[in-house]
């Protein structure tokens, strides 16, 4: 049997698709969106660096590789 991937945009929406699976007695599983922790954490610390001025504006790949 095939599988549905239903991006329901708000909460109203998504407890009336639940309530029409369960009473269908259709199965179905329900996921979050989970990025990885180096994700998080590399995403985390590029905000601290702007928020110190740390960041340098991008001038081409030829500058960024002589460091």
């Amino acid at each position: 049997m095939d599988a549905l991937i239903v991006y329901p945009e708000n909460k109203e929406q998504m407890t009336a698709l639940k309530a029409v699976m369960k009473a269908m007695k259709v199965a179905f599983e329900q996921k979050s969106e989970v990025y990885p922790e180096y994700v998080i954490k590399g995403v985390q610390k590029s905000i601290k660096q702007a928020d110190s001025g740390q960041l340098k504006p991008y001038t081409g790949i030829r500058n960024m590789l002589k460091g």
